[in-house]
């Protein structure tokens, strides 16, 4: 047997997204978003499905947040719905989509649970959509006035605020790959979006500070592990090329104020380098309270004797939807972290699995032993983290429930708590079980 004791102070939280579990799409006066757009188009979402009603947490919040306390969870990432507060985007505020968050906000704070909100998880309004969307330098402008908006409204009562949730992922699979909304499929796009994303990131982080300058805020791009399989030359530098095309393109310009130098050397060769103005790079670098990380992937590489780039052929265990399971990834991707641009608190934003139909046996219960499996052996590598000198103040498990899992619809299920989508009841799982004693205790047994 061993244990993990973990500070008294660390977070214990889950995470969700509006898109995903809010419905009420298009209730007191919240405007359509990407997501509706792109969902309501046939043949995008796996079965049809659509966010519409989600788990329909916009009518059951207090409830979930009951079952948060249950969880004994210290706190609560959640995402604020940008079409929600602002119907076109910009322009005239909600007064009943600020109002829900503001509820939201004292319910959980009257059950001890701080809340940790996201200003965007991916639901841009569709008419700034139809103004250019990320491709709109001024889009940026307007995201940090909605910005300034959420911390003058909820600045005092909450602890921290996450600017973006993974700038990556919406680059690419929503403008290169077209797999998510909006659907456009253009490498070049997706560079332009990327970088116009971030400088919506350093501009809020501004409107935030200008308005609270008390309220710790930070960024929450997604972060693989990438490994070399030996020691050979080769495998080292496809290694730190991977490094670069999956996290060095998104943080460097965060944290360093630059673009990796062999990245943008080749975006230039193939004439895909994004128009950059004089001062971005600066505005984007703004000093961070904490850097949030998503993560899910590890990748191994190495070349096979034709002397091709090869990866994986250690890492044969996954997830339902095929994710390699590694959990020293979690902890030594916070190691390189550091070691590549210096040390910073950090919280574990998202970090879970999914699988398939599961729900309730005869007993009522349902059980899912292999994200117990699963949690404990992340959690176990957070511990070492901890143990190796990481400042990691928290671990937010994704997800707290059941709900619209993007472009697959409502097949894999990654939550702590199941729903049934046709009657919407929430039953604990197995592994939210697990995740509450863990959180109750603040020690881990594994």
């Amino acid at each position: 047997m061993t244990e993990k004791i973990f500070p008294k102070d660390f977070l214990w939280g889950a995470a969700t997204a509006s898109y995903q579990i809010e419905g009420a799409w298009n209730e007191d006066g919240r405007g359509e978003s990407i997501w509706d757009r792109y969902a309501h188009t046939p043949g995008k979402i796996k079965n049809g499905d659509t966010g519409d009603v989600a788990c329909d947490h916009y009518h059951r919040w207090q409830e979930d947040l009951d079952l948060m306390k249950s969880l004994h969870l210290t706190a609560y990432r959640f995402s604020i719905a940008w079409p929600r507060l602002f119907p076109e985007g910009r322009g005239s505020l909600n007064a009943k989509g600020l109002d829900f968050y503001s509820r939201l906000v004292d319910g959980l704070l009257k059950r001890g649970i701080a809340p940790h909100p996201t200003l965007y998880h991916w639901d841009l309004p569709q008419a700034l959509q139809d103004a250019g969307g990320w491709l709109n330098r001024r889009t940026g402008d307007w995201f940090a006035e909605y910005a300034h908006q959420v911390a003058k409204a909820l600045g005092d009562r909450i602890p921290a605020l996450m600017t973006l949730n993974e700038p990556n992922i919406v680059a690419v699979c929503g403008f290169e790959l077209g797999v998510q909304a909006p659907g456009v499929k253009d490498k070049a796009t997706s560079l332009q979006v990327l970088h116009h994303l971030l400088l919506a990131h350093g501009k809020a982080v501004q409107a935030i500070r200008a308005e609270k300058p008390g309220l710790r805020v930070g960024i929450a791009p997604s972060v693989s592990m990438e490994y070399p399989e030996t020691q050979d030359a080769r495998d080292l530098a496809r290694t730190q090329q991977a490094w670069e095309e999956a996290n060095g393109w998104h943080l460097e310009p965060c944290l360093l104020g630059r673009y990796p130098a062999s990245l943008w050397a080749q975006w230039e060769s193939e004439g895909l380098a994004p128009l950059v103005a004089p001062g971005d790079l600066a505005l984007i670098r703004q000093p961070l309270d904490f850097l949030a990380v998503n993560h899910y992937f590890s990748t191994v590489w190495g070349h096979d004797a034709r002397g091709e780039a090869v990866k994986n052929r250690d890492l044969s265990e996954t997830t339902g939807l095929h994710w390699p399971i590694h959990p020293e990834g979690l902890r030594d991707v916070l190691l390189e972290l550091d070691k590549r641009y210096g040390k910073r608190p950090y919280i574990i934003s998202e970090n879970g699995a999914a699988y398939f139909n599961e729900k309730p046996g005869a007993d009522g219960k349902v059980h899912d032993g292999e994200r117990v499996d699963y949690l404990r052996r992340y959690l176990a590598a957070a511990g070492e983290a901890l143990e190796r000198g990481v400042d990691l103040r928290g671990y937010f498990v994704w997800t707290l429930m059941d709900n619209f899992e993007w472009s697959h619809g409502y097949e894999p299920q990654f939550g702590i708590t199941h729903v049934d989508f046709k009657t919407l009841k929430r039953t604990v799982k197995d592994s939210g079980l697990f995740y509450a004693q863990t959180a109750k205790a603040g020690r881990l047994i594994f």
